[in-house]
């Protein structure tokens, strides 16, 4: 039995129906039978969901956050730079543009300085309008992939996926969205978690980073938890462990947060109030940063209606490197663990930089006033519903990118593009150590005058044959650590997704494996649905001239 149910979502300026939930009655023993089965309501989870119920699939799109959109519904912004709107069409494009016409305005993807400034919910009321209307699309919210037992494999060939609410799906063909990679990593197939080092690859930015000037404390802060006594053991932020030799690997990886959308405006502010578990020992390190003369960040409206993305990037932010290591190949239970953590540490940083004694007048003037937003994220208490994973698992298959895609001088050719990365590569610090008698932030790579926009290979996005022959993925495709810092942005994301959907849904078609596709067929499929995949020749000057 489905059921069906819509509710409504009246946010302060547009009113639009949000939430359509199909589902499953979770006593339904014969269970469901689609062509696609799709795991994560990522970026690239809905667009592929979108592109083949356009090409008469049945789909079934699984969420576990219980809404679809990825980061674009959960605090991000500002995911378009370096001229990287040149190469945005298909499903990703649609998407932009409607969210400009919202706000009574007109996306300029020729424009090298143009993005897009929207608010979450709107992305979320757009991208919830798609799937509505589209007739071919089951989703299933708040729930996952049993973590026991919850895959069925016939040789190659995943045959059904049990979820935590008892529903059992069956489908001609899986795609795994997710960015933990949970459906990959239940089948079988070979991922990695952590930063390889140089040597596997012959790269020159994986691995450690000893040498990092970049994001690095701006003034020097005594780690100890009694200054100048290491007997006395680390204040919370700093891990124990030694720096350690250029370009090997390592477990840790490049850290998360939660972007944090708030407001000043009274009409629609909720002041954050003092957590629960509150330990103001936890942020030692902000104190002694700010006695030491350094300038924390703070919000600033960089959105539409008065409201703010602020993330975290910064020397100290609110990403917890060296916190989250744990977390690509943890359990359920691990994972959660790690969300929880995060979202307290948040939200009680941000109660710190307002009340706390010891926090200088002009921090607590940047922070002082600011509060959740009434109008977003309503079932989850005002705070984003995802913490934002900047890298987990990674498909390892016959194909791997590197850094010598991304590379400007002799790149590696890709002819067989599925989608344009038009980004650094860009990791966040991993580590938070000791070096030198002070604390030291290790691990960020970004940017640069060494990069260029690359192709994505298709190969890239399915397993090796022996494996899985029904399962591809658009967001923990192959690639070492680095190159993945290079695709992991959205608009990448949903023009990944748009072509896995249809990759997945030629496969049924012609009732092949999905690695007997053929790149030439892909191709004028995606080029028929607006996708670009060629890099404009004079993307040098583009770059430059968004620098």
């Amino acid at each position: 039995m489905l059921y069906c149910n819509m509710k409504y979502f009246f946010p302060v300026i547009f009113i639009i129906p949000l939430f359509f939930s199909c589902g499953v009655d979770e006593h339904n023993e014969e269970g469901i039978y689609r062509d696609i089965c799709i795991l994560g309501g990522s970026e690239a989870g809905f667009t592929a969901a979108i592109q083949a119920s356009r090409a008469g699939k049945k789909v079934i799109l699984i969420e576990p956050t219980g809404h679809p959109g990825g980061m674009m519904v959960e605090g991000i912004v500002k995911d378009i730079r370096f001229g990287s709107a040149r190469v945005i069409g298909g499903i990703a494009r649609e998407i932009y543009e409607s969210l400009e016409r919202h706000y009574g305005l007109k996306a300029d993807f020729e424009n090298p300085d143009w993005y897009s400034l929207y608010e979450p919910s709107v992305a979320e009321g757009i991208i919830e309008d798609l799937l509505i209307h589209e007739d071919n699309i089951i989703v299933i919210r708040k729930t996952r992939i049993k973590e026991k037992d919850g895959i069925v494999k016939d040789g190659s060939l995943i045959k059904s996926v049990t979820l935590e609410n008892g529903s059992i799906i069956s489908a001609k063909m899986y795609i795994d969205a997710s960015i933990e990679g949970h459906l990959l990593h239940f089948a079988g197939i070979t991922t990695e978690t952590i930063r390889e080092g140089n040597k596997k690859y012959g790269e020159s930015k994986n691995g450690i980073q000893v040498d990092n000037d970049y994001r690095q404390f701006e003034v020097d802060i005594d780690p100890y938890l009694i200054e100048g006594k290491p007997e006395s053991g680390l204040i919370p932020t700093i891990q124990e462990g030694i720096l350690g030799e250029f370009g090997n690997p390592d477990k840790h990886i490049q850290g998360y947060c939660y972007r944090m959308c708030l407001t000043k405006d009274p009409d629609n502010r909720i002041n954050i109030e003092k957590p629960g578990n509150y330990d103001p020992g936890t942020y030692e390190i902000y104190r002694r940063y700010l006695e030491a003369g350094g300038k924390l960040f703070y919000p600033r409206v960089n959105r539409n209606n008065g409201k703010t993305d602020v993330g975290s990037w910064h020397d100290l932010s609110a990403n917890l490197y060296g916190e989250n290591w744990k977390y690509p190949h943890g359990n359920y239970a691990t994972q959660d663990s790690i969300i929880r953590y995060h979202k307290d540490f948040t939200l009680g940083l941000i109660w710190f930089l307002q009340n706390d004694h010891e926090v200088d007048t002009l921090t607590k003037r940047n922070w002082m006033g600011w509060g959740l937003c009434r109008d977003e994220f309503q079932d989850n208490g005002h705070w984003p519903r995802r913490l934002y994973i900047r890298s987990a698992r990674r498909m390892v298959s016959d194909y791997v990118i590197t850094e010598h895609h991304t590379s400007r001088e002799n790149p590696d050719k890709v002819p067989d593009p599925v989608a344009i990365a038009w980004w650094p590569p860009d990791t966040h610090h991993a580590r938070r150590i000791v070096k030198d008698g002070f604390a030291y932030n290790e691990g960020f790579v970004f940017g640069g005058d060494d990069w260029k926009p690359f192709g994505i290979s298709w190969r890239s996005l399915i397993p090796k044959t022996d494996e899985c022959t029904n399962l591809l993925t658009p967001t923990c495709i192959s690639s070492s650590y680095v190159a993945y810092g290079a695709i992991r942005i959205l608009p990448t994301f949903m023009i990944l997704g748009q072509s896995a959907g249809l990759a997945a849904s030629m496969a049924i078609d012609r009732e092949i494996s999905i690695q007997d596709v053929k790149y030439s067929d892909l191709k004028d499929g995606l080029i028929n649905s607006g996708q670009i995949l060629d890099i404009p020749d004079d993307w040098l000057k583009i770059i430059k001239s968004n620098n």
